[in-house]
């Protein structure tokens, strides 16, 4: 069941550096909610806030509330690896892990969840192969290193492993930075057709990849470097880049700047 995502006053540091200051946003389930904006905004810091992947930095931390429903991330009880089961993560360069065969790659997460039925982890590798649209390429080679993929498909692979342990929400670091056009836009029609089920948040530098797959697009910007990144406005993303409130998001569309 995909989760909505509500975010008040998060601020984010690396040690003494704060890097994202003051944001305050909704997610809607199923949907796909872009954020743009320089390098350096904190775009990717404020991603890996949603699934508690910053506090892995040492000296990292975060003030402010995040919350999946009605559940507080950042909770006394909550327990992080939980928590980055049920938000998944894809990031920007496809890691695979090298060692393992494509179906081991699959079934990694559910493993490590204890999930020991064979017949239950063959019939869920499958399905998450489908579902990432790489099933009819790689079911005659399961046991072939996912390592040995072509890039845009292990981008899939690394897909399927993250939807494999059914997260409700599905994170992307710049997905298709590292790939060629054709793979690229099978990325992109691959989270069209996830978004029916999940709650998907994708950073991207690819303007027209925002305009082209998300719901709603966030922009983010600093006043100066070594200034904190912050949200400068969120909406519909036919509005955000047809008509923006702020002049900011009409200068950095319109490639003034960034």
């Amino acid at each position: 069941m995909a989760k909505r995502i509500d975010v008040k006053d998060l601020n984010a540091y690396y040690g003494g550096f704060k890097a994202v200051e003051d944001v305050t946003m909704t997610v809607e389930p199923r949907s796909v909610t872009a954020f743009i904006g320089p390098s350096g905004c904190g775009k990717s810091t404020f991603l890996r806030t949603l699934n508690r992947m910053h506090e892995v930095i040492p000296g990292a931390r975060v003030e402010g509330s995040i919350r999946l429903d009605d559940r507080d991330l950042y909770g006394g009880e909550v327990d992080p690896v939980a928590v980055r089961r049920t938000v998944g993560m894809v990031f920007q360069r496809p890691n695979p892990f090298p060692t393992m065969s494509i179906f081991d790659n699959v079934a990694a997460g559910l493993k490590l969840n204890g999930v020991k039925n064979k017949a239950r982890v063959s019939e869920v590798v499958e399905k998450s192969l489908r579902a990432a649209n790489l099933w009819t390429e790689v079911k005659d080679r399961l046991a072939k290193p996912g390592a040995g993929l072509s890039g845009g498909q292990q981008q899939r692979l690394c897909i399927a492993r993250a939807i494999a342990v059914e997260p409700q929400v599905l994170l992307m670091d710049e997905p298709c930075s590292a790939l060629d056009p054709i793979s690229t836009l099978a990325i992109e029609d691959l989270i069209s057709q996830l978004k029916s089920r999940y709650t998907i948040v994708i950073v991207t530098h690819n303007m027209q990849q925002a305009a082209r797959v998300s719901d709603r697009t966030a922009f983010f910007n600093l006043a100066a470097t070594g200034k904190p990144g912050r949200l400068i406005e969120i909406g519909d993303t036919t509005k955000i880049f047809s008509n923006p409130v702020e002049r900011a998001t009409e200068d950095y569309i319109s490639g003034r700047f960034g």
